[in-house]
């Protein structure tokens, strides 16, 4: 089921690149980090980067390493995950979903709803910057 709302910056979803992407774009779900803020001028857009388990050959600029904390639940990986900050996107609400966790005992599904922290925050934006070909910018960042 689709998000309703945008989250928050630093969130980790699902994002379904399944449906309209096409080789060498990405083409399956795949954890994601939102980057951009709320933005009340483009309501259901979020911007994410993507996430990978597997170690990009060759390791460029733009890939870096994050630890996810709290950790994902089993089936995802959230030690040394790569970012791929070259794999920017701005997709619509549909296409994200949040994490699942496990079911309650009243059967209610739970979700996986924390955000990284300032620091891997700072990471991902230096890659994404440095896929953009903008890294003299990364002396901005807070």
């Amino acid at each position: 089921m689709p998000i309703k709302e945008h989250p928050r910056t630093g969130a980790i979803l699902l994002c379904d690149f399944n449906s309209g992407f096409r080789k060498p774009e990405m083409v399956k779900r795949r954890p994601v980090v939102v980057l951009s803020p709320k933005i009340a001028a483009r309501p259901g857009l979020c911007t994410v980067v993507a996430l990978s388990n597997t170690e990009p050959f060759p390791k460029l600029s733009f890939h870096c390493q994050i630890d996810i904390r709290p950790r994902l639940p089993d089936g995802f990986n959230s030690d040394g995950v790569w970012v791929k900050g070259d794999m920017l996107n701005t997709v619509s609400f549909h296409r994200l979903d949040f994490i699942r966790v496990g079911k309650a005992e009243s059967g209610k599904r739970l979700y996986y709803y924390d955000a990284l922290g300032d620091a891997e925050i700072r990471k991902v934006r230096e890659c994404v910057l440095s896929g953009l070909g903008l890294s003299t910018l990364t002396k901005h960042l807070p």
